[in-house]
């Protein structure tokens, strides 16, 4: 009976406490595959911003967290089977020792025995457990590495091997006979490119899908880096440049926006966190975005859940505008910035990135060529060729592809 009131009493004691700790490891785990994921699923983006030290440094700390609690778990876990396990063991001393005064000092050997034996299989239990608890935090400690290993932009072929840093842009940026092939053979994406970039001005890229437009985008954000042929910045080739320096120079926003289920406020600070709220609501202003922010249950609190799928294609859009102007890039990259946008949205926005462009160097993708009309230089590409260059009004009098172009959308916004 005192041995059964003992057990009863440890596992009283320490089932609520261990209860407490499952549960904050559960949530902690719960946190962490919410991360990770998102992160992978957000590779791009961490490459366009140049978060993967940032990003990699939240998933280390949160599996150190993780690491401590089920530290602290396995103690608590394993504490009451030691004692638990030697409870018997006193017994049965107590038990051989009753027997050998009860004999008057003629010990037996079966009490020694049995309780070696008892001893012995507790120790061979408390030995497998060990090594079940080493073989899982090897486990979680390889799923570590392969994250890094994802996330790691070293022998990338995509990554800068410069160590120049880089401040501002003082020249314009030029193409040199680049050619780019993503299966390094023969099948050329870009092919012997020359053209310039102007300081300070807006160029349009035009042409139908797979003409090379994104292709363009990556090698100058440096997602990839030429087959053949160089980018020069200041006059130096771009891969001179070390990578996170020429990326915090650069705003950019795409078609497919990829929105953190996070708050609103944390999504538009993501490229920069340490803007402040005013310079969150004043992007969000010249997005367009702050109304509708403001419409919503939290405002800049609301958390846009997963991918955004709280918020239309167009909020979407807006917030990722925000999150670009954000930054004050010195180079802004519009890809389809504007697609999801209704027109009226759309003609604020122009009238905002006009303002916001001054000063600035800024590269547009588009479909829409009533967007890029006002661009200070159009390129019209074909299967990764450039043919096509000039000014709306030039290439209207050229009457070629971007003449035949705007016909074709005009003729439809008509019909």
């Amino acid at each position: 009976t005192v041995l059964i009131l003992a057990v009863a009493y440890v596992q009283y004691k320490l089932i609520p406490r261990l209860r407490r700790v499952v549960k904050r490891v559960t949530a902690s785990q719960v946190e962490s595959a919410k991360y990770i994921t998102q992160s992978i699923q957000a590779l791009r983006l961490l490459h366009t911003f140049g978060t993967q030290e940032q990003t990699i440094t939240g998933a280390n700390q949160l599996l150190g967290k993780i690491e401590k609690q089920l530290k602290k778990r396995a103690l608590v876990f394993y504490l009451p089977e030691p004692i638990l396990d030697t409870l018997p063991m006193v017994a049965l001393g107590i038990l051989a020792g009753s027997a050998v005064l009860f004999e008057g000092g003629k010990a037996t050997i079966l009490p020694l025995l049995l309780t070696f034996l008892l001893a012995l299989q507790r120790l061979s239990t408390r030995l497998k457990a060990t090594s079940n608890t080493i073989t899982k935090f090897a486990d979680n400690s390889a799923r570590m590495v392969r994250l890094e290993t994802i996330l790691d932009r070293r022998d990338k072929v995509f990554e800068h091997s410069g160590t120049e840093p880089f401040t501002r842009l003082r020249e314009d940026i030029e193409f040199k006979s680049v050619s780019l092939s993503y299966t390094n053979d023969d099948d050329l994406a870009l092919k012997n490119l020359t053209f310039t970039l102007p300081r300070h001005q807006v160029t349009a890229l035009v042409g139908e899908s797979g003409a090379g437009k994104s292709s363009i985008i990556d090698l100058f954000i440096g997602l990839y880096q030429p087959t053949a042929g160089h980018i020069l910045v200041n006059g130096r080739p771009l891969a001179n440049y070390r990578l996170e320096n020429w990326r915090q120079q650069i705003g950019v926003v795409s078609q497919d926006t990829f929105i953190f289920n996070d708050s609103i406020l944390e999504n538009l600070r993501y490229g920069r966190p340490s803007a402040s709220l005013d310079e969150v609501v004043e992007a969000a202003k010249a997005a367009q975005a702050h109304k509708f922010i403001l419409a919503l249950p939290d405002g800049y609190e609301t958390v846009v859940g997963e991918r955004g799928y709280r918020l239309s294609g167009g909020q979407r859009q807006r917030l990722a505008l925000a999150r670009a102007l954000i930054k004050q890039p010195e180079i802004l990259i519009l890809d389809e910035a504007t697609s999801a946008l209704d027109s009226e949205s759309e003609k604020l926005i122009q009238q905002a990135l006009e303002q916001f462009q001054k000063e600035r160097t800024v590269i547009v993708v588009a479909h829409r060529l009533s967007t890029i009309a006002e661009a200070d230089q159009i390129l019209v590409l074909e299967r990764g060729e450039v043919v096509e260059q000039g000014t709306h009004k030039s290439l209207l009098h050229q009457g070629e592809r971007y003449a035949r172009y705007w016909k074709l959308q005009s003729s439809q916004v008509a019909v």
